[in-house]
């Protein structure tokens, strides 16, 4: 797999962390009766800032290794 390949797969990855934390935002209200915003916001609260900082840097790496890919590429049509 290309580095290109891997940080697009990274993405995914962050993708999917950013839908199981609304997710489980969604779980913890499963039991309640009524929602509201400012409830579904503490919900967020709840999950953590852990999992923002996971897919912070989920988002860095597969962006950095695109990047990382596409200069390697560049270089090697640069050489003759």
């Amino acid at each position: 797999m290309s580095k290109r390949g891997a940080g697009v797969a990274i993405l995914f990855i962050a993708a999917f962390l950013i839908g199981m934390k609304y997710i489980s935002a969604a779980i913890l209200l499963s039991g309640v009766g009524i929602w509201d915003k400012s409830l579904f916001k503490e919900a967020l609260g709840t999950v953590g800032s852990s999992l923002n900082i996971f897919i912070i840097i989920t988002i860095v790496a597969g962006i950095a290794y695109i990047i990382w890919g596409e200069y390697e590429d560049q270089q090697k049509n640069k050489m003759p």
